[in-house]
């Protein structure tokens, strides 16, 4: 049962949930962006400028915390987030390690000067 913030134990989370997660680009650059911060690094929702509204903003936040990729925690008026690397990893081997490396791969696939 996830905890009452809405955080599924690693034994919890599902293979579907976590990909459904990250079928949406937004939701999926929110997890790229995490990955390429120091461990343990907390962001505001707002910090990743998503072109969408603070609604909507909240609602994949939300995604992603029922799938379990993300911690969120109350910081007065606003929530922030925190990848989930060691839980993912424990339960989902491998995983960062793809979405990193197609991060990069979508690095290097801009042309120069973009």
């Amino acid at each position: 049962m996830p905890d009452e913030d809405g955080h599924p134990s690693p034994e919890e989370m599902s293979l579907p949930a976590v990909l459904n997660a990250l079928s949406d680009p937004l939701r999926y650059a929110v997890v790229r962006e995490l990955l390429g911060e120091p461990v343990g690094t907390e962001r505001t929702c707002a910090s990743f400028d998503l072109p969408v509204s603070k609604s909507t903003t909240t609602h994949h936040f939300r995604i992603l915390r029922e799938a379990g990729l993300v911690r969120q925690v109350d910081r007065g008026n606003s929530r922030a987030a925190t990848l989930r690397r060691a839980d993912l990893d424990l339960r989902f081997p491998g995983l960062l390690d793809l979405i990193a490396a197609d991060g990069l791969t979508q690095v290097r696939r801009r042309p120069a000067g973009s």
